[in-house]
């Protein structure tokens, strides 16, 4: 989540510099449509908030979460995304995320990048990997650590473990919708 949460600067940057930026929808088949804000939560993202878990903010970030967005045409790119701290553990996160997420398809455990169990690839095509689309940084170290997928390797939601330390456990709460891969591969 840290290496994430640090383009949220960046975020608020564009939106100052966009505010308001509308569709374009003159009579063409243009359409451009961009967003950036520094909030979101689990219920936008489609998730619930895990019980007693608390917004979790780095000192030198005042957010813990993101709402990024672009449409260009047939190009859309979104993400939304939120961090908790609770003292809980690891497993017992995890263990309340795999019923929502369900919802959104067979659910995909990955432990440092790789599949945990015998479900290596979802039936829509989502894999822990960098195949395709698969591979997504959520908590700052390029899928190091625990996590759960559901949805389409251009469509996922997923729950982020950070590394746990000194009694707490931090993990995120992201949707992602990413372009297309056009090239067929």
């Amino acid at each position: 989540m840290r290496r994430f949460l640090s383009v949220l600067p960046a975020a608020a940057m564009l939106a100052v510099l966009l505010p308001g930026t509308p569709s374009l929808a003159q009579d063409s088949d243009f359409k451009l449509d961009m967003h950036a804000n520094n909030h979101a939560t689990a219920k936008e993202i489609g998730l619930p908030e895990y019980p007693g878990a608390k917004l979790y903010r780095e000192k030198d970030n005042d957010s813990s979460s993101a709402d990024l967005g672009l449409i260009l045409n047939s190009f859309h790119f979104s993400v939304q995304a939120v961090s908790y701290v609770t003292g809980d553990l690891p497993e017992q996160v995890l263990a309340f995320y795999r019923k929502p997420l369900a919802k959104y398809g067979e659910v995909l455990e990955c432990d440092h990048g790789k599949p945990v169990g015998s479900l290596t690839v979802t039936k829509s095509g989502l894999t822990c990997g960098d195949h395709g689309h698969g591979q997504v940084s959520v908590n700052g170290t390029g899928g190091d650590d625990h996590e759960l997928r559901a949805g389409s390797p251009e469509a996922f939601h997923l729950v982020g473990i950070d590394s746990s330390a000194a009694g707490k456990t931090k993990f995120g709460l992201v949707a992602l919708v990413l372009p297309k891969d056009e090239s067929g591969k």
